[in-house]
C-alpha cells in the first residue's frame, strides 16, 4: 500500500485530520474560492484556490510576467499565498513561482523527477499538501515529462500539459513517454470518477474546463475505447511532425532563473 504523505504550512509532515474520500459534517457546504487565469500569449491557464477559513492559497502553474496579476487577486481576496504548485517543468513559458517565492512567503513544490533547484517541497505520488483543512492531493501522471502530476482538489483535477480539453498534450521537451502517457490518461485519470472536472493547463481552441466523461467520450486523441497501440503510432506520428522551433525552457525553469531562451 502506497505511503501517504501530508504537507502543510507549519511543516512538511503531519497526521491527516480526516481521510481524503471522507470531507468532515458540513465541509460540502464550505464556500470555494477558486480562479482561472488565462495567458493568452502561450494560451496557458493558472489556477488559485484557497481555504475560505485560514485564507491559505496555492498558485498551481502560475505564468512568468504575470506575478502582478496573481498577486492583486491574492490581495483583492485577501489571502495570503501559501504554496506554488508545478504540474511539471514548463518547457513552454516561464515558470513564475521563483518570483513569487521571492516576493511572499510562498513555497514551491513540484514531483522529485523535475529536479527543481528552488523547489521547497519534492513531490510523490500520493503526498497530500494542506492548505488549512482545504487537501490537495498528488497524482502522478507521467508522459508527457518525466515528472507530470495532476493535482485533485475536491472535484476538480488541475491536469497540466497531460490532458487537455478534447486533446492530450503534444511533445514539446524531454522526457515525452507516449507509452507512459497512455497509461497515465486511460488508467489513472479515465479511472476517476466521471463527474470529476478537468482543468488543463493549456486552453484547447478555447476550451477551458472539461469533466473525466466528457474525455472518455469525446477526446479526439484518447476517447476510452481507443485501442492503446492505435494512440500511440498515432502520438509518434503527430511528434515526428511537430515543429522544434519554439523555445523551451525547460532548463530556465528547472534551474529558477538565468536568461530566457532565444
Amino acid at each position: 500500500m502506497l505511503a501517504l504523505r501530508v504537507f502543510s504550512v507549519f511543516g512538511n509532515f503531519k497526521t491527516p485530520p480526516y481521510p481524503m474520500e471522507a470531507p468532515r459534517e458540513g465541509m460540502e457546504h464550505r464556500v470555494m474560492i477558486f480562479r482561472q487565469f488565462h495567458e493568452p500569449k502561450t494560451s496557458s491557464l493558472s489556477y488559485l484556490l484557497a481555504d475560505p477559513v485560514t485564507r491559505e492559497a496555492a498558485l498551481v502553474d502560475g505564468v512568468g510576467g504575470q506575478a502582478k496579476r496573481y498577486l492583486a487577486k491574492v490581495k483583492e481576496c485577501g489571502l495570503t499565498l501559501a504554496y506554488l504548485l508545478e504540474t511539471h517543468v514548463h518547457e513552454a513559458h516561464e515558470s513564475v513561482a521563483p518570483q513569487l517565492k521571492q516576493l511572499t512567503s510562498a513555497r514551491i513544490a513540484a514531483h522529485e523527477r523535475g529536479q527543481v533547484r528552488c523547489a521547497d517541497m519534492q513531490l510523490r505520488d500520493g503526498d497530500v499538501v494542506y492548505l488549512g483543512e482545504e487537501a490537495i492531493e498528488v497524482i502522478y501522471t507521467p508522459g508527457h515529462s518525466a515528472c507530470s502530476v495532476t493535482y485533485r482538489w475536491h472535484d476538480r483535477l488541475f491536469t497540466g500539459d497531460t490532458l487537455l480539453v478534447g486533446r492530450v498534450g503534444s511533445r514539446t521537451g524531454q522526457g515525452w513517454d507516449v507509452e507512459q502517457l497512455y497509461e497515465s490518461i486511460h488508467e489513472r485519470l479515465y479511472a476517476l470518477p466521471g463527474e470529476y472536472l478537468v482543468y488543463p493547463g493549456v486552453d484547447g481552441e478555447g476550451l477551458r474546463v472539461s469533466s473525466i466523461e466528457q474525455e472518455r467520450l469525446t477526446n479526439r486523441d484518447l476517447p476510452h475505447h481507443r485501442i492503446r497501440d492505435n494512440f500511440i503510432a498515432s502520438q509518434r506520428w503527430r511528434a515526428l511532425v511537430a515543429r522544434d522551433s519554439v523555445p523551451d525552457y525547460t532548463l530556465l525553469n528547472r534551474t529558477c532563473g538565468g536568461s530566457a531562451p532565444a
